[in-house]
């Protein structure tokens, strides 16, 4: 069941300024945390599942070319934030790292639009 975003006045679309992430056969918009889908009149709010794809396991040999070992992501990492499974994954360089401990774990490509 999806949860619609109440009073949500800003128009997604391909040149709204917010990435776009394809999953499921559509584009979702990356806004402050939220994966926003437009539905008609309302926006729907969004979650990457998890799996086989983008799995919720910790991964190890991860070698990110996409930031420096001593970075730590959080909500002003600069890096957009992603909802994926019951967590929040952080896009860096088309990958969804999660913060675990001392590194970053790869939890799986995305295509964005």
């Amino acid at each position: 069941m999806a949860t619609h975003h109440k009073n949500h006045t800003h128009t997604h679309g391909p040149d709204c300024g917010h990435i776009g992430i394809i999953h499921d056969g559509h584009v979702d918009y990356l806004h402050d945390g939220h994966l926003h889908h437009p539905q008609g009149n309302e926006v729907e709010e969004h979650v990457l599942p998890v799996s086989a794809k983008n799995p919720a396991a910790c991964t190890s040999g991860h070698a990110c070319r996409g930031h420096d070992k001593a970075h730590k992501h959080g909500p002003s990492c600069g890096h957009p934030a992603v909802p994926h499974g019951d967590h929040t994954d952080y896009l860096v360089d088309g990958h969804l790292h999660h913060p675990h401990g001392d590194h970053c774990d790869d939890h799986g490509k995305v295509q964005t639009a």
